[in-house]
This record gives C-alpha cells, structure tokens and sequence, in this order.
C-alpha cells in the first residue's frame, strides 16, 4: 500500500468573505440602536419614578395594597392628614373584568374582518377598509367615551336588561339593585370598539404570513375557499391571534378616559358584569389626581405602578406568542 492510499486528502480550510460596512450602513445601525435603546431607557425611568414616588406607600401599606378595596383620606379642620386607607383590589378587578369583556367582544368581531380582508374583499376595497381600521386606531379615546356615553348607552342598557332577563340566573349577570347604567358591560362595548383595530390589523398581518405553498395544496387537493381558511389559515395563523388579543387586552387594561366617562367609580368589588358600579386603576388615577394631598399622590403613582407592571407583562407576553408564531406553522 502506497503512502497516498494510506492518508486521508487534505480539505481545503473554507474561504471567509469580509466586508466592511458603509459609513451610512454604520449611521444607520448606530441610529436604529440608539433608538431602540431609548426605549429601553425610557421604560426603565418610568418604572424608576414610580416606584421612588410610590415606595413610601408599598412599604406601609404591604400586600393590603393590592388585597383591600377601601380608598380613603380623613383630614382633619386644618387640612392635616389623620388617616389613610389604599386598596386597589376592587380597581384592579374592574380592570380586569372590562378588558375581559372588551376582548371577548372584539376578537371574533376582528377575526372576521381580518378573514374577510385576507381572502375575501377585492383589493380597492381592501385598501379603503385597511385605511379605515388605521384610522380608527387613531381616534382620541375621549370620542369613543362620548359616543358611549350619548350614543351607546341606551341600546347598550336594553341588551344589559334582555341578558338579565334570560341569563339572570348567572351570578355575573345577576343584577340587584336593577342599576343597568354606567356599568363595566357598558365600559367593554366601549373598549372593544377600541382595540377591534389592534386585533383586526395584527391578525390580517398573521393571515398574510400564510405559506402560499400550503394554500395552493389545499386548492389542488379541491378546498374550497373557506376549507382553506379553516384547515390552512387559521391553524397557521393561531398563535399571532392570541397575540394579538392579548396586545388588545393590555391597550383596553390601560384605558383612562373612555372608561371614566362611561363606568360608575365605586370603592367595592364588583364581579357583576351588568350592575352600574365599577371602576379600573387608571380612572382612579384620574378622578383622584386633581384634588389628591401630597401623600396621596405617592399612594397614586403606586398605583401607576402597580397598572405599569400589569400592562408591561401582557404586551411581553403578546410579543413572545406573536414572535413564536410567525414562521411556524400549526
């Protein structure tokens, strides 16, 4: 045996092909960094002030805080505090129950719109809806709180009285006293008019992420269009819905002033979705920032705080799932 038959060939080390950047490629990343990281930067502070402003009331009040529901500030003839009492629990409750309203109401309603503008509407129309949808993402939540409250609001109270009516028997549609108005179903028809768009934008992005290669087998193997939808699109697209609910959930979680124009503010837990009386932390916020004393002020921005973690981990959540299922299919 000869000496080449005995070793093995020598492989050739691959080449490695470096390119220097642009200068503009460099300003642009450096840009895109820096803009990234003030975003960073910015929530860290936030966070930062909220809990040096509301520390003093974290640390006294403990985990009371989150657990009780009585909110009170006794002062004395001289305007001198004597005593304090901060719960967020029936708040907290409030915020919870309306947004869980408010995505029940929106996530079929957007569902379907996102169905119809993927695979149904032509593409003129589809334009002009898309528009549309953008641009009520845009409206100032005042207007949705004025329209709930002029517009919606008795049609609402007939629908809260028919669900009464027939679903009584359900503790949460359970109603006594018969107080319809100003009530946290009226507050999640408002909410879910306002995150249909998030949902309905995030879903018909997923929807278009479709492979094309999946659609055309279905079709080839004769699916009909929604067979298609049934089978392909919405197993595919499954994850960016839930997403996308969930990025709706934390916007209506953290609505302020639609919520305060509609919703009966009372210091109680209220699990009753029809009953006049509930609230949410940031219309606490709001209805008790203008006349607060000092004290209660930090008592304030532990609530923001509070509100800010919440919110913080829905949209983390919602990212990570839309992230998940964007090049996966199901």
């Amino acid at each position: 045996m000869s000496l080449l038959d005995s070793t093995h060939p020598i492989t050739p080390s691959p080449r490695e092909i470096t390119t220097e950047p642009r200068f503009s490629d460099k300003v642009f990343r450096g840009v895109v960094t820096a803009g990234g990281l003030s975003s960073l930067i910015i929530l860290g502070l936030i966070a930062i002030f909220l809990g040096y402003q509301g520390f003093e009331i974290l640390a006294k009040e403990g985990i009371s805080f989150i657990t009780t529901s009585e909110w009170s500030v006794e002062v004395d003839s001289f305007g001198a505090i004597t005593k304090t009492s901060f719960g967020l629990a029936a708040m907290l409750v409030g915020t919870i129950l309306c947004a869980l309203i408010a995505v029940f109401i929106a996530v079929p309603i957007s569902v379907a719109a996102a169905i119809f503008l993927s695979f149904y509407a032509p593409a003129s129309l589809k334009r002009f809806l898309v528009s549309i949808i953008d641009l009520m993402a845009a409206f100032p939540s005042i207007l949705f709180g004025f329209w709930g409250l002029f517009v919606l609001m008795p049609s609402a109270e007939y629908w809260a009285k028919l669900i009464n009516k027939y679903l009584g028997f359900i503790p949460i549609f359970e109603v006594e006293p018969r107080i319809f108005t100003r009530s946290p179903f009226v507050a999640g028809v408002v909410l879910a008019i306002m995150i249909i768009p998030i949902i309905t934008s995030v879903s018909r992005e997923i929807f278009s992420q479709t492979p094309l290669d999946r659609i055309q087998a279905a079709y080839a193997l004769g699916a009909t269009r929604w067979n298609v939808i049934r089978t392909v699109a919405i197993p595919y697209s499954r994850g960016g819905i839930v997403g996308g609910m969930m990025l709706g959930l934390g916007r209506a979680m953290g609505e302020t002033v639609a919520v305060y124009t509609v919703l009966n503010i009372v210091y109680q837990i209220n699990w009753q979705v029809l009953f006049g009386a509930g609230g949410n932390v940031a219309s606490l916020i709001l209805l008790k920032f203008g006349e607060a004393q000092p004290y209660e002020i930090k008592a304030l921005m532990a609530a923001g705080l509070v509100l800010f973690l919440l919110t913080l981990f829905v949209n983390f959540v919602a990212d990570q799932i839309v992230a998940k299922s964007g090049g996966k299919g199901r």
